[in-house]
Protein backbone atom coordinates (compact mmCIF):
# COMPACT_ATOMS: atom_id res chain seq x y z
CA UNK A 1 0.00 0.00 0.00
CA UNK A 2 1.39 3.37 -1.01
CA UNK A 3 2.38 5.97 1.64
CA UNK A 4 -0.06 8.78 2.72
CA UNK A 5 2.60 11.47 2.08
CA UNK A 6 1.60 15.46 2.29
CA UNK A 7 2.71 17.46 -0.30
CA UNK A 8 3.54 20.18 2.17
CA UNK A 9 6.40 17.84 3.64
CA UNK A 10 9.91 18.60 2.32
CA UNK A 11 11.23 15.09 1.25
CA UNK A 12 14.59 14.78 -0.57
CA UNK A 13 14.23 13.02 -3.46
CA UNK A 14 17.20 10.54 -2.34
CA UNK A 15 15.44 9.34 0.93
CA UNK A 16 13.95 6.14 1.12
CA UNK A 17 10.02 5.65 2.36
CA UNK A 18 8.66 2.36 3.23
CA UNK A 19 5.41 1.43 2.62
CA UNK A 20 2.01 2.16 4.42
CA UNK A 21 3.57 5.64 6.10
CA UNK A 22 1.76 8.40 7.02
CA UNK A 23 4.00 11.45 6.87
CA UNK A 24 2.49 14.96 7.87
CA UNK A 25 2.85 18.46 6.81
CA UNK A 26 5.55 20.47 7.01
CA UNK A 27 7.88 16.98 8.19
CA UNK A 28 11.24 17.48 7.21
CA UNK A 29 13.53 14.66 5.91
CA UNK A 30 17.08 14.64 4.33
CA UNK A 31 18.54 12.30 1.64
CA UNK A 32 20.51 9.92 3.35
CA UNK A 33 17.39 8.48 5.22
CA UNK A 34 15.21 4.85 5.66
CA UNK A 35 12.21 4.93 6.84
CA UNK A 36 10.27 1.30 7.01
CA UNK A 37 7.05 -0.01 6.69
CA UNK A 38 4.20 1.65 8.76
CA UNK A 39 5.77 4.52 10.28
CA UNK A 40 3.80 7.39 11.28
CA UNK A 41 5.96 10.77 10.99
CA UNK A 42 3.86 14.07 12.96
CA UNK A 43 3.81 17.40 11.52
CA UNK A 44 7.02 19.63 12.78
CA UNK A 45 9.75 16.48 12.86
CA UNK A 46 13.03 17.01 11.22
CA UNK A 47 14.77 13.37 10.30
CA UNK A 48 18.21 13.37 9.22
CA UNK A 49 20.83 12.07 7.84
CA UNK A 50 22.25 8.65 8.86
CA UNK A 51 19.04 7.91 10.24
CA UNK A 52 18.17 4.39 9.50
CA UNK A 53 14.49 3.85 10.97
CA UNK A 54 12.70 0.62 10.90
CA UNK A 55 8.90 -0.64 10.31
CA UNK A 56 5.77 0.80 12.68
CA UNK A 57 7.96 3.72 14.72
CA UNK A 58 5.82 6.53 15.35
CA UNK A 59 7.33 10.29 15.91
CA UNK A 60 5.98 13.05 16.89
CA UNK A 61 5.07 16.60 16.67
CA UNK A 62 9.07 18.37 16.99
CA UNK A 63 11.11 15.65 17.93
CA UNK A 64 14.67 15.63 15.88
CA UNK A 65 16.31 12.63 14.82
CA UNK A 66 19.48 11.80 13.44
CA UNK A 67 20.67 15.31 14.88
CA UNK A 68 24.38 16.36 14.75
CA UNK A 69 26.25 14.70 17.37
CA UNK A 70 27.25 17.51 20.58
CA UNK A 71 30.64 16.36 20.84
CA UNK A 72 33.48 18.13 20.60
CA UNK A 73 35.73 15.48 18.63
CA UNK A 74 32.87 15.39 16.07
CA UNK A 75 34.42 16.96 12.46
CA UNK A 76 31.62 16.39 10.08
CA UNK A 77 31.92 12.59 9.96
CA UNK A 78 29.05 10.03 8.27
CA UNK A 79 27.77 7.87 11.23
CA UNK A 80 24.57 6.73 11.92
CA UNK A 81 21.49 6.48 14.01
CA UNK A 82 19.56 2.92 14.19
CA UNK A 83 16.03 2.76 15.08
CA UNK A 84 14.28 -0.66 15.03
CA UNK A 85 10.64 -1.47 15.16
CA UNK A 86 7.34 -0.01 17.03
CA UNK A 87 8.88 2.64 19.29
CA UNK A 88 6.72 5.63 20.40
CA UNK A 89 8.75 8.72 20.45
CA UNK A 90 6.72 11.95 21.79
CA UNK A 91 7.25 15.31 21.03
CA UNK A 92 10.00 17.32 21.12
CA UNK A 93 12.72 14.42 21.31
CA UNK A 94 16.19 14.84 19.90
CA UNK A 95 18.42 11.72 18.97
CA UNK A 96 22.17 12.25 18.11
CA UNK A 97 23.36 10.59 15.61
CA UNK A 98 27.28 8.57 16.53
CA UNK A 99 30.37 10.54 16.21
CA UNK A 100 32.80 8.90 13.98
CA UNK A 101 32.45 7.21 10.93
CA UNK A 102 31.10 3.62 11.52
CA UNK A 103 29.87 4.35 14.80
CA UNK A 104 26.19 4.10 15.63
CA UNK A 105 23.82 5.35 17.76
CA UNK A 106 20.93 2.54 18.60
CA UNK A 107 17.50 2.50 19.30
CA UNK A 108 15.85 -0.99 19.81
CA UNK A 109 11.94 -2.51 19.23
CA UNK A 110 9.34 -1.26 21.56
CA UNK A 111 10.92 1.53 23.35
CA UNK A 112 8.52 4.27 25.04
CA UNK A 113 10.29 7.68 24.90
CA UNK A 114 8.16 10.34 26.13
CA UNK A 115 8.15 14.34 25.84
CA UNK A 116 11.27 16.30 25.77
CA UNK A 117 13.91 13.30 26.32
CA UNK A 118 17.55 13.39 24.78
CA UNK A 119 19.60 10.75 23.57
CA UNK A 120 23.22 11.53 22.65
CA UNK A 121 25.40 10.33 20.19
CA UNK A 122 26.73 6.72 20.00
CA UNK A 123 24.51 5.27 23.34
CA UNK A 124 22.54 1.80 22.81
CA UNK A 125 19.12 1.05 24.00
CA UNK A 126 18.06 -2.05 23.80
CA UNK A 127 13.74 -3.30 23.87
CA UNK A 128 11.06 -2.14 26.02
CA UNK A 129 12.55 0.60 28.27
CA UNK A 130 10.59 3.76 28.81
CA UNK A 131 12.05 7.20 29.41
CA UNK A 132 10.09 9.73 30.96
CA UNK A 133 9.27 13.49 30.31
CA UNK A 134 12.65 15.36 29.95
CA UNK A 135 15.10 12.65 30.72
CA UNK A 136 18.43 13.15 29.45
CA UNK A 137 20.92 10.37 28.24
CA UNK A 138 24.55 11.03 27.58
CA UNK A 139 27.26 9.95 24.84
CA UNK A 140 28.01 6.56 24.91
CA UNK A 141 25.94 5.12 27.41
CA UNK A 142 24.42 1.73 27.43
CA UNK A 143 20.77 0.97 28.16
CA UNK A 144 19.19 -2.73 28.53
CA UNK A 145 16.12 -4.51 27.65
CA UNK A 146 13.53 -3.28 30.14
CA UNK A 147 15.23 -0.73 32.06
CA UNK A 148 12.74 1.94 33.38
CA UNK A 149 14.59 6.17 33.60
CA UNK A 150 11.73 7.87 35.19
CA UNK A 151 10.92 11.95 34.93
CA UNK A 152 13.79 14.38 34.48
CA UNK A 153 16.46 11.09 34.89
CA UNK A 154 20.57 12.53 33.66
CA UNK A 155 22.74 9.94 32.58
CA UNK A 156 25.93 10.85 32.85
CA UNK A 157 28.30 9.79 29.96
CA UNK A 158 29.45 5.93 29.35
CA UNK A 159 26.76 4.39 31.82
CA UNK A 160 25.25 1.40 31.70
CA UNK A 161 21.84 0.67 33.37
CA UNK A 162 21.38 -2.82 33.42
CA UNK A 163 18.21 -5.35 32.60
CA UNK A 164 14.75 -4.42 34.03
CA UNK A 165 16.35 -1.72 36.28
CA UNK A 166 14.33 1.13 37.71
CA UNK A 167 15.84 5.10 38.46
CA UNK A 168 13.33 7.05 39.83
CA UNK A 169 12.33 10.70 38.76
CA UNK A 170 15.05 13.24 39.27
CA UNK A 171 18.38 11.30 39.69
CA UNK A 172 21.56 12.01 38.22
CA UNK A 173 24.21 9.46 37.85
CA UNK A 174 27.36 8.52 37.11
CA UNK A 175 28.18 5.17 37.80
CA UNK A 176 26.17 1.66 36.26
CA UNK A 177 22.94 0.55 37.86
CA UNK A 178 22.69 -3.13 38.22
CA UNK A 179 20.25 -5.35 36.65
CA UNK A 180 16.81 -5.66 38.19
CA UNK A 181 17.20 -2.98 41.14
CA UNK A 182 15.69 0.44 41.34
CA UNK A 183 17.75 3.42 42.53
CA UNK A 184 16.97 7.08 43.49
CA UNK A 185 17.86 10.04 45.22
CA UNK A 186 21.05 12.51 45.14
CA UNK A 187 23.48 10.78 46.15
CA UNK A 188 21.92 7.49 44.26
CA UNK A 189 21.10 5.09 46.54
CA UNK A 190 19.55 1.91 46.36
CA UNK A 191 15.95 0.94 47.02
CA UNK A 192 14.98 -2.64 46.92
CA UNK A 193 14.98 -5.17 44.44
CA UNK A 194 12.48 -4.22 41.20
CA UNK A 195 9.85 -7.24 41.87
CA UNK A 196 7.64 -5.07 39.72
CA UNK A 197 9.24 -5.76 36.88
CA UNK A 198 11.00 -9.46 37.83
CA UNK A 199 7.17 -10.46 38.39
CA UNK A 200 5.92 -9.02 34.85
CA UNK A 201 8.70 -11.66 33.14
CA UNK A 202 7.84 -14.13 35.15
CA UNK A 203 10.77 -14.61 37.40
CA UNK A 204 9.07 -16.50 40.67
CA UNK A 205 9.47 -15.51 44.07
CA UNK A 206 12.55 -17.99 44.57
CA UNK A 207 14.40 -16.57 42.07
CA UNK A 208 13.87 -12.97 43.57
CA UNK A 209 14.51 -13.83 46.65
CA UNK A 210 18.00 -15.12 45.54
CA UNK A 211 18.49 -11.96 43.62
CA UNK A 212 17.42 -9.81 46.90
CA UNK A 213 20.54 -11.94 48.78
CA UNK A 214 23.24 -11.01 46.01
CA UNK A 215 22.39 -7.41 46.19
CA UNK A 216 22.24 -7.40 50.20
CA UNK A 217 25.82 -8.75 49.58
CA UNK A 218 26.54 -6.04 47.33
CA UNK A 219 24.83 -3.19 48.78
CA UNK A 220 24.80 -4.31 53.08
CA UNK A 221 28.56 -4.43 53.21
CA UNK A 222 31.70 -2.92 53.07
CA UNK A 223 33.29 -5.29 50.70
CA UNK A 224 34.59 -3.86 46.76
CA UNK A 225 32.50 -4.87 44.12
CA UNK A 226 35.12 -7.73 43.13
CA UNK A 227 34.74 -9.56 46.69
CA UNK A 228 31.08 -9.31 46.62
CA UNK A 229 30.64 -11.43 43.03
CA UNK A 230 33.20 -13.54 44.82
CA UNK A 231 30.60 -13.89 47.25
CA UNK A 232 27.51 -13.94 45.36
CA UNK A 233 29.05 -17.13 43.09
CA UNK A 234 29.87 -18.84 46.35
CA UNK A 235 26.60 -18.39 48.58
CA UNK A 236 23.74 -17.42 45.92
CA UNK A 237 22.31 -20.34 44.26
CA UNK A 238 23.09 -20.04 40.32
CA UNK A 239 20.32 -19.07 38.13
CA UNK A 240 20.33 -16.59 34.27
CA UNK A 241 19.57 -13.93 36.73
CA UNK A 242 22.33 -14.55 39.34
CA UNK A 243 24.73 -14.78 36.29
CA UNK A 244 23.62 -11.60 34.52
CA UNK A 245 24.38 -9.55 37.40
CA UNK A 246 27.11 -11.31 38.18
CA UNK A 247 28.17 -10.57 35.03
CA UNK A 248 26.61 -7.32 34.33
CA UNK A 249 29.12 -5.87 37.58
CA UNK A 250 32.22 -7.85 36.57
CA UNK A 251 32.01 -6.21 33.63
CA UNK A 252 31.55 -2.18 35.36
CA UNK A 253 34.39 0.13 34.47
CA UNK A 254 32.93 3.35 36.12
CA UNK A 255 31.60 1.14 39.01
CA UNK A 256 28.37 0.85 40.44
CA UNK A 257 26.07 3.29 42.36
CA UNK A 258 26.62 3.44 45.71
CA UNK A 259 29.96 1.68 45.83
CA UNK A 260 33.06 3.60 45.82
Amino acid sequence: MASDISPRAEIDPKAKIGDNCKIFPFVYIEGDVEIGDGCIIFPFTSILNGTRMGKRNKIHQGSVIGALPQDFDFRGEKSELIIGDNNIIRENVVINRATHTGGQTVIGNDNFLMEGVHVSHDTKIGNNCVFGYGTKIAGDCLILNGAILSTSVIANAGVRVGEGAMVQAGTSFSKDVPPYIIVGGNPVKYGGVNTTMLSYYGIGEKVQKHIGNAYRLVFNSQNSVFDSVLQIKEQVPDSPEIQNLVHFMENTHLGIVTKL
